[in-house]
């Protein structure tokens, strides 16, 4: 069955994505493979509530040529280089194969370019007065050299006056030389100060602050409790992660093997049935609470861990 702009695939526990690697987020969008790649990008845009002012800012691109290619109206698009370049930026804001996306557009606007034509209004046959035109350049050629030399043989010479001055005067050691301070670099040479999309970090909640956790403070359930079945709370709650803001949440059994991968919302958890074996991969290690015994025991402190070996920080979250 195909799969549509808006449809989403969920990357069940225990598969893993290319190359052995679960991906971070449990979905991904799929380009339409109706019409033609700029009607698939719009609709891959719009599922994801989108507009054209939102991919102009995250890829530098004016909205006029987003709306062209969508539109596939190649005529307003710039040259072919920059319209490629335009296509793999635009997949790329879109979560996409950039790659795959440029390939599907190399096939439905192939490179309309052809060899240069002879121009308009030139006539290709025989030249009827080259035979007249090479001897009077040799002819031509011959009295200018002779004028030349002529006027060489005529001329007095001249002294050099600049080799007499330089034999009379004295003899000077030249001093130290004498530096100026260093000139400022040119503007093209200076780095460009980093672009930071406006409203991207409150859209995504990355890096957004998180309410400390007192420790030794219980469980609150805020949202969904994956992994094994149990209590969450008291004693025999075992190890339970708390995601305090949205973190990509892995849980390996040996180096391939995985159990689990999700994208955890705030207030989501996941509550270990043992550790042995057992290692937790974590976008933000700072926004994942460790809970031991229903009891705030810290956050993780990097974002590989192993539960056998499980480090925590003594502080609250930051």
């Amino acid at each position: 069955m195909a799969l549509g702009a808006g449809d989403v695939k969920d990357l069940p526990i225990g598969e893993t994505g290319v190359d052995g690697l679960a991906p971070l987020r449990p979905t991904r969008v799929v380009l339409d493979a109706d019409g033609h790649v700029g009607s698939a990008l719009r609709r891959a845009r719009e599922s994801l509530g989108l507009d054209v002012d939102d991919v102009a800012l995250a890829t530098r691109v004016r909205g006029l040529y987003l709306t062209a290619l969508e539109d596939f109206a190649l005529d307003v698009l710039p040259a072919r280089p920059f319209a490629i370049g335009y296509v793999r930026a635009y997949a790329l804001a879109l979560g996409l194969d950039p790659e795959s996306v440029v390939a599907r557009f190399r096939r439905e606007a192939p490179d309309a370019d052809q060899a240069l034509r002879a121009p308009g209004g030139v006539v290709a046959g025989p030249k009827r007065w080259a035979w007249l035109i090479s001897p009077a350049l040799v002819v031509a050629a011959a009295f200018v050299g002779w004028n030349v030399l002529r006027h060489v043989d005529e001329t007095p010479a001249k002294p050099a006056a600049g080799i007499a001055r330089a034999a009379v005067a004295p003899h000077r050691i030249p001093g130290p030389a004498r530096l100026g301070p260093p000139l400022p670099p040119p503007i093209e040479a200076a780095a460009p100060a980093i672009y930071h999309t406006p409203g991207l970090e409150a859209a995504t909640g990355f890096d957004a602050p998180v309410t400390p956790v007192v420790p030794g403070s219980p469980f609150a359930v805020g949202g969904a409790v994956y992994g094994a079945a149990g209590p969450v709370s008291g004693p025999a709650a075992g190890i339970v992660f708390q995601a305090k803001r949205s973190t990509s949440f892995i849980v390996r059994s040996g180096a391939a093997t995985v159990l689990f991968a999700r994208e955890l919302a705030a207030g989501e958890a996941w509550r270990a049935s043992a550790t042995g074996g057992l290692t937790v991969e974590v976008g933000s290690p700072s926004a994942v609470e460790i809970y031991v015994g229903g009891l705030a025991r810290g956050v993780l402190i990097s974002p590989q861990t192993a539960l056998a070996q499980l480090p925590i920080k003594t502080g609250p979250a930051q």
